[in-house]
């Protein structure tokens, strides 16, 4: 599979539209993921840690990243790497994401935690891509 293909037709573009938690206590947290044409995909079941990670993203400016993705950003730019898209899919009962990265040359992750790798899309602003068979109509409250 190459970095630059075109996007392969069971898999469509999402954005994050809401961040938040399942219980008081802010352990789970919760996404909701949508697509441009109004689809959505509920994702729970990983730490509130990174909801609340996944949610400063968007709202500080010159503060220093959460430790793991500081990390990560540091390896890229040591490697020329520069991360370029994720795939969420399932793999049996959970959630799993590809991640793609390119410079130097191409690199393709496969098999990682889906809620780390859309934490790092949203610290990117890059493309997140779900299985279409993942989304669905939008849910009212």
């Amino acid at each position: 599979m190459e970095i630059d293909q075109a996007q392969e037709p069971d898999y469509e573009s999402v954005k994050i539209d809401y961040v938040g938690f399942v219980d008081p206590y802010a352990v789970e947290g919760m996404v909701v993921l949508k697509s441009d044409s109004g689809k959505e995909f509920h994702m729970r079941a990983f730490s509130g840690e990174v909801a609340r990670h996944i949610s400063s993203f968007g709202e500080t400016d010159g503060e220093s990243a959460p430790s793991i993705y500081k990390m990560i950003e540091e390896i890229c730019e040591e490697n020329e790497l520069v991360l370029v898209k994720v795939k969420i899919y399932e793999s049996g009962e959970v959630l799993r994401a590809n991640l793609y990265f390119t410079g130097k040359k191409d690199l393709v992750l496969r098999n990682y935690r889906a809620s780390d790798a859309m934490a790092l899309g949203a610290f990117y602003n890059i493309p997140i891509l779900v299985r279409k068979n993942l989304l669905k109509e939008s849910m009212e409250a």
